[in-house]
């Protein structure tokens, strides 16, 4: 991994700085396939529940999920890491939080656009990009409403599938932002929802294959499964 100039150190500082104004801040450092990275994270999530109006989560529903580093998501970097075909792959992520896969992703090569619905998370992805020495084009993205005229090789996310409501808008964005012969991979820890998920891919005329994977920490094992999904039958 590049270091950063002098320029790119001042942004890093910058926005760092300015962020640890408004938050309260946290930071996991992990090592993938030798790699080493360091990701900036709100040190508790729960904290920013009073940033939200009754109006904003009455209109979205909208907790701040993207605050926290998720094993799904490292888990879904871990995997990505290991592709060989990923240098100069166009990569879209969804629900990208603070960036964790995204940021995997580019260090690995591929042109990635990181996304996500809560404009705060963008901040934190453009830091993680700067102080990993990667980059990332950051973009807010409804994935209810996908008005992305470009579409990708690879869609990527991590922890989407935790409400019913999110299962059909989420198979949407993948037939509309992936190229004909483009694949998604999604990783959850197993909920219910996610088998839904993809009886819903299937019915619609995807093809699905699972892996198992796991995350550990402090003693503490998460397993977590990843989903190939690609079309099959010309999809929605």
């Amino acid at each position: 991994m590049s270091g950063m100039e002098f320029g790119q150190q001042d942004d890093t500082r910058d926005i760092r700085q300015a962020l640890g104004r408004e938050y309260d801040m946290g930071e996991l450092c992990c090592t993938i396939r030798g790699r080493e990275f360091r990701f900036a994270c709100v040190q508790d999530s729960y904290a920013l529940l009073d940033r939200i109006s009754p109006e904003e989560f009455a209109r979205d529903e909208q907790m701040p999920y993207w605050a926290e580093i998720w094993p799904s998501s490292i888990v879904l970097a871990e995997h990505l890491s290991g592709m060989s075909d990923l240098p100069g792959c166009a990569v879209i992520e969804l629900g990208a939080g603070v960036g964790v896969a995204s940021v995997v992703a580019a260090a690995c090569g591929a042109r990635v656009t990181a996304t996500d619905y809560c404009t705060e998370a963008l901040r934190f992805m453009k830091l993680n990009a700067l102080q990993n020495g990667v980059e990332l084009a950051v973009r807010h993205l409804d994935w209810r409403s996908i008005t992305e005229p470009k579409q990708y090789h690879m869609l990527i996310a991590a922890d989407v599938l935790y409400e019913r409501q999110n299962l059909l808008p989420v198979l949407e964005s993948l037939d509309a932002l992936l190229l004909p012969e483009g694949e998604a991979w999604i990783a959850d820890p197993r909920r219910r929802l996610a088998e839904q998920f993809l009886d819903l891919a299937f019915e619609n005329g995807f093809a699905v294959s699972t892996r198992a994977g796991k995350y550990s920490q402090e003693g503490h094992e998460t397993q977590v499964n990843l989903y190939r999904v690609a079309r099959s039958r010309g999809g929605l």
